[in-house]
């Protein structure tokens, strides 16, 4: 089976469950990367030692490597380093963090689209997201996206070389105004020069995902999206890093089982219509109708 890397930091509960789910995929290889504890945080100490004993019972045969950080690197520059640890030595990988939780069958879906698009340079990453439900009721098993979503996903060492994590190359397309040839609305492209901006003036506070959406979109990358989600999160609480809201739009959306033998699309060919339903329920439009209820709220009082 494909090698498993799993990332993990301070919360030993979700991090059990998820890594039931990889022990019951038993691959033969896993790639456990942790951050370090925070500094100034009295119990992150305690926390993530008890979260590097859930990982260290591996009972399966397992080509087992760790790369646990003495000190805490921070989301961004602990997931990118760790992932070119991971691709410094394997070809492919599945991606799971701590709060990522598989549905059984996603392992053998990654597997399976991980070699048939190996040596494929147009396809760039395998994600187990599914957030439009009408993108599910087709008759093909996948589709292909411009949005490479990460709360469960696979990529091959070919693809992850070509990300930038410094975003060096953002101010130049920017000013060159690049994302009129990717975003066809001006809300969107507003809305992604804000993000891209803001994660490159943050520099290592920012997020490694990011980073990633950008060496994808420039070198015109397609994302592989299920028919049905195969991935929950369920890391959307006061603890959570970037998420803290178990109400936010994607938290907690139930997984289904794919069904086998995979059907294949013909083509390689985006899905236009379902990107665009997609940047509205879970991008943009998103932002635009959160903004109009603060509006509506503000003129109430």
């Amino acid at each position: 089976m494909t090698a498993v890397a799993f990332f993990v930091f301070n919360r030993a509960d979700t991090t059990a469950r998820v890594f039931d789910r990889i022990r019951s995929a038993r691959p033969s290889q896993l790639f456990v990367v942790a951050d370090g504890p925070r500094a100034g945080v009295p119990d992150d100490a305690h926390r993530t030692d008890a979260v590097r004993r859930v990982v260290a019972q591996v009972d399966w045969p397992c080509d087992v490597r760790r790369e646990y950080a003495p000190r805490n690197l921070g989301l961004r520059e602990r997931v990118a380093t760790g992932l070119s640890w991971v691709f410094a030595q394997t070809e492919a990988a599945i991606v799971l963090e701590d709060d990522c939780l598989p549905d059984p069958s996603f392992f053998p879906f990654c597997g399976e689209l991980l070699d048939r698009y190996a040596t494929d340079d147009r396809v760039m990453s395998i994600s187990g997201n599914q957030f439009v439900p009408a993108a599910g009721a087709r008759t093909h098993s996948y589709r292909f996206s411009r949005q490479p979503l990460i709360w469960g996903w696979a990529t091959w060492r070919r693809a992850w070389q070509r990300c930038d994590v410094a975003m060096s190359a953002w101010p130049a397309l920017r000013d060159d105004r690049w994302l009129e040839t990717v975003l066809s609305e001006r809300r969107e492209r507003e809305y992604w020069t804000y993000l891209f901006d803001r994660n490159y003036r943050l520099a290592g506070a920012g997020s490694w995902d990011y980073a990633w959406q950008l060496a994808c979109w420039r070198d015109g990358g397609l994302a592989i999206h299920p028919a049905v989600n195969l991935v929950t999160n369920v890391g959307f609480r006061p603890d959570g890093t970037h998420g803290k809201d178990p109400r936010q739009v994607g938290a907690n959306v139930a997984s289904a089982a794919m069904a086998f033998p995979l059907r294949h699309p013909a083509d390689l060919a985006r899905d236009v219509e379902a990107d665009a339903a997609l940047e509205t329920a879970m991008f943009s439009g998103h932002l635009a109708r959160l903004m109009r209820h603060l509006g509506n709220r503000a003129r109430a009082t």
